[in-house]
């Protein structure tokens, strides 16, 4: 069984949850404003960071309008700053008590993506990534019993997002591919006759982005994401996963908020996506199952009605769903499958 965290240390991940959903938004330069003399005229500047990437940004020429500006930016930046050392002291507790952390490519990453709005108007973490957050939101460290070591990023959106954004949040959204290419990930080549890829990555290596939608046709092929202009790897269950997502927080700096799938979903889920691993997918199928098997056993010590529930949604959606959930029920511990049979 996984070992129970502090109710001290969870109440302050859930503090730190609750300071980043009620934030409000600063939208605007982080750093202080600094001015530099060009051809003999002075202009304002100030730096703009994103996860560890710093540019800068113009402000305006040395006059009282950009002063007036000016006196609105160090209100944001001093909001800002004090956001970032509040959260800051946070995430540095739970590091010190060996929380899953990100790692400095992953978090910058997300970073990004989290700034540009790509959780707050529909995206959700998914994959191994998403499973490392978990111990904080469940409050065991089922991560210990089922190490998650890749560094892969998955995130999921339906393909209808865009119907629910506004015009300015989809024209930031659509810029994104320009986001991942400074971030130095590109396209990587797929089978696809037109050169079309849900997966981005480094030349180097990692991480690995792949951005992944809910299929419901028969073949499970690439879905274009009008709202993130990017494309999608088409998957079947994954509307299951999908379904009521919550926030949370990476601890990377003062704290990445994204969305994760429930973790009751994410059990039963891993349950039907081991059964399509095959050939060479045997070994994430052994990942699959432990992750499943880790979240089964602590949820059910806590959070037994909502494990239930999930597990019973998924029966009700047919033949192919119940036979994949039994096929992995049979590989993992009797245990897992008693709590489920209960």
């Amino acid at each position: 069984m996984a070992e129970v965290l502090p109710l001290q240390l969870m109440t302050l991940y859930q503090d730190l949850v609750d300071t980043h959903l009620s934030r409000t938004p600063s939208a605007g330069l982080t750093g202080a404003p600094f001015k530099r003399m060009v051809r003999g005229k002075a202009y304002w500047y100030a730096t703009d960071r994103t996860g560890s990437h710093v540019v800068q940004r113009y402000i305006g020429p040395d006059n009282e309008e950009t002063k007036s500006r000016l006196v609105e930016i160090e209100a944001r930046r001093g909001a800002t700053e004090a956001f970032e050392t509040r959260c800051g002291d946070m995430v540095a507790q739970l590091r010190a008590a060996r929380l899953p952390t990100l790692d400095a490519a992953s978090g910058s990453l997300l970073a990004s993506l989290s700034a540009q709005g790509v959780f707050d108007l529909g995206g959700t973490l998914v994959g191994t990534m998403a499973f490392r957050l978990y111990d904080a939101e469940i409050g065991r460290r089922v991560t210990r019993i089922q190490p998650a070591l890749t560094q892969d990023i998955d995130i999921a959106s339906y393909q209808n997002l865009s119907i629910a954004l506004a015009d300015d949040a989809a024209a930031s959204l659509k810029a994104l591919p320009a986001t991942l290419t400074k971030f130095g990930l590109e396209v990587t080549p797929s089978i696809d006759p037109r050169g079309r890829s849900g997966r981005w990555r480094r030349r180097t290596g990692e991480p690995v982005l792949d951005f992944l939608a809910p299929s419901f046709e028969e073949d499970q092929d690439l879905v274009w994401l009008e709202a993130l202009g990017v494309w999608a790897q088409g998957l079947h269950y994954l509307n299951y996963l999908l379904a009521d997502p919550i926030p949370a927080v990476g601890l990377y700096r003062h704290g990445v908020l994204v969305r994760i799938p429930r973790p009751e979903r994410f059990a039963i889920h891993k349950l039907i996506v081991a059964q399509q691993r095959t050939g060479a997918g045997i070994a994430k199928r052994r990942k699959d199952l432990g992750q499943a098997q880790a979240l089964i056993m602590s949820l059910a010590e806590d959070r037994p009605a909502e494990l239930k529930r999930a597990y019973e949604t998924a029966r009700e959606q047919g033949p192919s769903w119940r036979d994949a959930i039994g096929a992995s029920l049979a590989m993992v511990g009797d245990e897992a499958r008693a709590v489920l049979a209960a």
